[in-house]
C-alpha cells in the first residue's frame, strides 16, 4: 500500500473543514518562535498552565501517547518501550492530567481511551490512564498535572 505523505495543505484543509481558521506561515514570519530544547518535555500540546517548567521540548497532540497510538501500540510494555526510546532520542517523556480530572485530563488519551478513533482504524490502548501514567514514570518519563481552563487561542503546527 502506497501512503501519501501528509502536507501543511492537507493540515489546512482539515482544519477548515472543521471550522477553523488554518494558513500556512514560514517560521522566520512568526514572533516568539522558540528552538526546542533536550531537557524541555515531550508534552502534549495542551495550552494550560503546568507544574513542570521544562516547557521548550517538542510537542504533539497527546504527547507520548500519540506516538503510541500512530504506531497502534496499545500494550504497557509497548508503551514503556516508546517512553525509553524517546529518552534514548534525547527528549523528556511525558503525560499530564489535571486539576479537575485527574490523569483522564488529557483530552487525546480521553478520546483514545474512549472510542472516538476507532472508525479510524485504531485500537483503543489496554490500559487507562492512571495506569499509562504509571508505566511512562517507570519507564523514565515524567508526569506533569495542568491547571486552569483551555484559552488558546492560536495554535502553530510545526511540522519540521
Amino acid at each position: 500500500k502506497n501512503i501519501m505523505p501528509l502536507t501543511p495543505k492537507d493540515i489546512v484543509g482539515v482544519l477548515e473543514g472543521r471550522g477553523w481558521e488554518a494558513e500556512i506561515v514560514k517560521a522566520a514570519d512568526m514572533e516568539g518562535m522558540v528552538d526546542i530544547c533536550p531537557k524541555g518535555i515531550l508534552k502534549c500540546v495542551d495550552g494550560r498552565g503546568s507544574d513542570n517548567e521544562a516547557m521548550a521540548g517538542p510537542k504533539m497532540a497527546g504527547g507520548i501517547y500519540a506516538i503510541a497510538h500512530n504506531r497502534h501500540t496499545t500494550s504497557i510494555e509497548g508503551l514503556k518501550a516508546i517512553t525509553k526510546e524517546v529518552a534514548a532520542k534525547g527528549h523528556v517523556p511525558s503525560v499530564h492530567g489535571d486539576h479537575s480530572s485527574d490523569m483522564m485530563g488529557c483530552g487525546f488519551f480521553k478520546l483514545w481511551l474512549t472510542g472516538r478513533f476507532d472508525d479510524m482504524g485504531y485500537p483503543r490502548p489496554e490500559f487507562d490512564a492512571d495506569q499509562g501514567a504509571q508505566a511512562v514514570k517507570e519507564a523514565g518519563g515524567f508526569i506533569e498535572m495542568h491547571h486552569g481552563s483551555h484559552e488558546e487561542k492560536v495554535v502553530l503546527i510545526n511540522l519540521v
